[in-house]
C-alpha cells in the first residue's frame, strides 16, 4: 500500500468526509488572529464548536474564527515578483532622502 494511503473498510463505502476548516484564533483583545491548525467538521457551527475545544483548551483564546478552506484563495509562488516585488520605481516607499533626527535613531 503506498504511503499516505489508509486500507478501506465495508463501512466506508458511500461515506463522505467533512469539509476542511482552517481555524485562527485571537489570543487577547486588540491582537490579530492568528491561524493555528485544520480541521474536519460538518458544518460552521460545529467547527467554531471543535475549534473552541480543540485549540482554546487552556483560556488561551478570546476570538475564534472558522473559515471553509475551499473558500480561502491563495496568491501562487510562481508570481511572487509580481505581488511582493519591491517597488523600486516608487521612492516614497523608501524613507531614504531624509535625515532622521537623534532622539530616533534606533528606528
Amino acid at each position: 500500500m503506498p504511503s499516505g494511503d489508509r486500507p478501506t473498510y465495508p463501512s466506508d463505502e458511500g461515506r463522505q468526509e467533512w469539509p476542511l476548516w482552517e481555524v485562527f484564533v485571537r489570543s487577547r483583545a486588540g491582537l490579530d488572529h492568528k491561524h493555528c491548525g485544520s480541521l474536519h467538521a460538518p458544518d460552521a457551527k460545529m467547527a467554531l464548536q471543535m475549534a473552541r475545544d480543540v485549540y482554546t483548551r487552556r483560556q488561551e483564546g478570546c476570538s475564534v474564527w472558522v473559515v471553509p478552506s475551499s473558500q480561502i484563495v491563495a496568491s501562487d509562488p510562481g508570481d511572487k515578483d509580481m505581488y511582493f516585488d519591491p517597488m523600486e520605481d516608487k521612492v516614497y516607499r523608501h524613507p531614504t532622502f531624509y535625515k532622521l533626527p537623534t532622539e530616533v535613531d534606533h528606528m
